[in-house]
């Protein structure tokens, strides 16, 4: 049997099935830290030009495109939520897939949840399961390739198990959205483009949602895919990649972010924040940063002048400079005004990256840094340093909630953050009615246009 009839076939069996309890949490967690990634993301540039694109090429329809009060067919809003979702790095992501489930399944879901009229249980059980197809099929890939190219398997997953889409037709569907997905080889470590860059393009993770649900809908409408598309030992790890399916628990083995930069950043900037605080310095009295780290933060593009504003997310130099002159919070969300700084810029020049080789081999497990610290013949090393929010370490609820209000209080009130806390609170406890009403009828002012 093919291996996308076997994750037809798993789709199916978990319609039968109940979520256990700690898998239920973490879905609800998982949509908090969505909310509180999509909140500031809705205002950066690559989100507005979907939503002008969107207007006029996916027009009509009926369900929300977030915080805007515009409304748009499944295709239209899926494109445009999970492009604000992942537009600051704030999202979710997955050590052992190498990249980023979150924002395409999850507002996938929420749209296929008010289209359907779904339950709440099975809004997160679909959630659940598109976390568990999507990863999945992440981890066994044998070549390197950013999230859009294996994202939109966990997309068709769960629209499959909210649509309840036959089998049969949901395995064209899978291959489908894999034939289709957005060709992300050259986007980063590839021959062409040996660093990823920053653009709005990132990690083709809104397209490949927009490509999965038109995959969905061509095959319910008779189309045809490559059914062996996944069955290549030489492209995939094909032992396990099945029969694991709802054993992994994959939902509950995500990481979450605090600062709206590549996960190769984080630990970086934790490590340097951690030796401010032991020996305060002013920025001018830096001479000089040495960051030791890993090959994968090596493959960014980090330029210490970036190029636009996703640029920044993906240099090291850049936003630890940003985050020694301004503080941790220059970072929580990351906003236009941090381009273009001279301040910024002559500091980042000062920073040099060199690769560990005992941190490399700890990698892609842990993603690990340690940073050093000269100012007049001084120096100041930090321990080894990892991220926080790492699946070993999960942040606490309130710790998120807390992440939503850091993150949106540039863009929404206090009063339209609590009622999106709240709505997440009902969510928890078992009605996602508020969420979804909130996220229909919370429009802010930054998102105009």
């Amino acid at each position: 049997m093919e291996t996308v009839r076997r994750l037809a076939d798993y789709v199916a069996g978990a319609r039968q099935e109940a979520l256990a309890d700690d898998l239920r949490e973490a879905a609800c967690r998982a949509v908090l830290d969505l909310v509180a990634a999509a909140l500031p993301g809705i205002d950066a540039p690559g989100p507005r030009a979907v939503r002008r694109v969107a207007s006029a090429t996916m027009a009509g329809g009926s369900l929300p495109i977030w915080f805007t009060g515009q409304r748009a067919g499944l295709a239209g809003a899926i494109w445009c939520n999970a492009s604000a979702a992942a537009a600051l790095d704030l999202d979710d992501g997955h050590r052992i897939a190498r990249g980023h489930p979150g924002a395409a399944i999850i507002p996938a879901a929420l749209a296929a949840a008010e289209e359907m009229g779904a339950t709440t249980d099975e809004l997160l059980r679909a959630i659940a399961v598109g976390y568990e197809v999507g990863v999945a099929i992440g981890a066994a890939r044998r070549f390197y390739a950013n999230t859009g190219m294996w994202s939109g398997y966990g997309v068709v997953a769960a629209l499959g198990f909210l649509r309840r889409t036959p089998p049969d037709i949901l395995a064209h569907a899978f291959a489908i959205a894999g034939i289709s997905a957005p060709n992300q080889l050259h986007a980063g470590a590839g021959p062409l483009f040996p660093a990823q860059e920053g653009n709005d393009v990132k990690e083709g993770i809104a397209w490949s949602s927009a490509t999965a649900i038109h995959a969905l809908l061509l095959a319910e409408a008779g189309h045809s895919g490559p059914l062996a598309l996944l069955d290549h030992p030489e492209h995939f790890q094909l032992e396990g990649l099945a029969d694991g399916l709802g054993q992994q628990r994959y939902i509950a083995r995500n990481y979450m972010k605090f600062y709206a930069c590549c996960r190769h950043v984080h630990a970086p900037v934790e490590a340097l924040l951690g030796l401010l605080a032991q020996h305060p310095l002013a920025p001018d009295d830096i001479e000089a940063i040495e960051v030791a780290t890993y090959s994968g933060a090596l493959r960014i593009a980090n330029r210490p002048e970036p190029s636009g504003f996703t640029d920044i997310q993906f240099s090291i130099p850049y936003c630890l400079a940003l985050v020694a002159i301004d503080g941790p919070g220059a970072l929580l969300p990351l906003t236009p005004d941090a381009l273009d700084r001279p301040d910024v810029i002559a500091l980042a020049k000062k920073v040099s990256l060199r690769l560990d080789p005992e941190l490399d081999t700890r990698f892609p497990v842990e993603t690990l840094s340690r940073i050093t610290l000269h100012n007049s013949g001084r120096t100041f090393a930090s321990p080894v340093t990892a991220p926080r929010g790492e699946a070993s370490a999960p942040p606490s609820w309130a710790e998120l909630e807390d992440k939503l209000r850091q993150a949106g209080r540039f863009s929404a009130t206090p009063a339209q953050q609590d009622r999106l806390i709240a709505a997440c609170n009902r969510l928890r406890k078992g009605d996602h009615a508020p969420l979804l009403d909130a996220l229909a009828t919370i429009r802010l002012d930054s998102a105009s246009g």
